[in-house]
């Protein structure tokens, strides 16, 4: 390099990091909102229990990632039931928590 070339050099501004907090931000963290999953275990623990298609509202999910969630709580240890009286609609109940399986 020469000395006409460090004369005609840009200088670069400094780099921000993603992760800096902003002037004025407060060092509370943010309450966390309650999750989809528990929001399903709460809706089969009611006595009525809930159909396949009020978990569909409720969460916004495609109906087998609702049953693939009635799944995963069985793999956690809750005792899922269903039934089906005749002419009605598939109901799911939560009988037995994860913590009376243990």
């Amino acid at each position: 390099m020469t000395n006409s070339d460090t004369a005609n050099a840009v200088t670069k501004p400094a780099r921000k990091m993603a992760r800096e907090p902003k002037a004025g931000a407060t060092a509370e963290p943010m309450p966390k909102r309650p999750s989809k999953s528990a929001a399903v275990l709460a809706m089969l623990q009611r006595p009525e229990g809930a159909t396949l298609d009020q978990l569909v509202i409720a969460t916004g999910w495609l109906p087998h990632t609702a049953r693939a969630a009635l799944t995963g709580l069985k793999k956690k240890g809750h005792e899922v039931t269903s039934d089906k009286p005749a002419g009605g609609v598939r109901t799911y109940r939560v009988t037995v928590g994860a913590e009376a399986a243990q």
